[in-house]
């Protein structure tokens, strides 16, 4: 049986049971290339995150990414990695306006984009909102701290819970998530030792970016990690690649060598 073969289909009560047991491994990512390549290393959960209206539509936040741009990349994504667990991110004003509007969004990220669940921002407030979708049959992973829709609330991208009153919202926010049937909850941008507080009071994974080690995984932005987005680096990424001047360098060298015509050579034509 091929390497590929032997993989775990990873699926909610799988992440779930991982509490207190195994680290969740976690990346984003937005095409099929790079969801093959993810699936071969064995991660156990892939967000196609709203992240992608920056780090690949070129916009200046997430907010003004569409429903149906969501979907066509998940789509495209779920067809790469048959064995991560798929999480489809909700777009800005896709499920705020009303129950009705959430559900018929999240069906869709479900039945047309193939994903696995569903990612909705925000804390107690989305509580009704993430019930009524888990009793239509929609897993949903939750996510607070440091919410990217809520950027000009908070007036940028800013630590959230610093100070007491904060950090007891959070955690107040993510209990109250948990018992509206989140399977796991993204915790972002968040001082680490909240993270890890939080972390411990739940029955139900977390997954950080930056909060700290004391969460139950881990997940990144894969152009921030690979140093592909270079507009800001936040200070909780680790560069494992700087896969940018990689690509700056073949494309130079593609560039000189179709110039002065040594591409194609002998080698490359029928």
């Amino acid at each position: 049986m091929s390497e590929g073969k032997q993989l775990k289909t990873w699926t909610t009560s799988r992440i779930r049971a991982c509490k207190g047991k195994e680290k969740i491994v976690s990346l984003t990512a937005y095409d099929y290339s790079t969801a093959r390549l993810l699936d071969a290393a064995g991660i156990h959960l892939i967000i196609v995150g709203d992240s992608l209206a920056m780090t690949v539509l070129g916009y200046d936040s997430t907010i003004p990414v569409t429903m149906e741009e969501m979907i066509h990349h998940t789509r495209a994504v779920a067809r790469g990695a048959p064995h991560p667990l798929i999480v489809g991110d909700m777009p800005f004003l896709s499920y705020q306006a009303s129950i009705s509007q959430a559900i018929d969004n999240a069906g869709r990220m479900i039945k047309d984009g193939n994903a696995d669940a569903v990612k909705i921002e925000g804390g107690a407030l989305r509580s009704e909102t993430v019930s009524r979708l888990v009793e239509n049959g929609i897993p949903v992973m939750g996510h607070i701290g440091l919410t990217p829709q809520s950027v000009k609330e908070f007036g940028g991208y800013h630590v959230q819970g610093k100070d007491e009153r904060k950090a007891g919202k959070l955690l107040e926010d993510a209990l109250v998530l948990e018992e509206a049937g989140c399977f796991s909850i993204v915790l972002e941008g968040i001082p680490a030792d909240l993270g890890a507080e939080i972390s411990g009071r739940l029955e139900i994974p977390t997954v950080g970016i930056g909060a700290g080690p004391g969460c139950d995984g881990q997940v990144l932005v894969i152009q921030d990690m690979l140093g592909m987005f270079e507009e800001f680096t936040p200070k909780f990424v680790k560069q494992y690649a700087d896969l940018g001047d990689v690509m700056r360098e073949a494309f130079t060298a593609y560039f000189r060598e179709v110039q002065d015509g040594t591409f194609p050579g002998p080698e490359h034509c029928y």
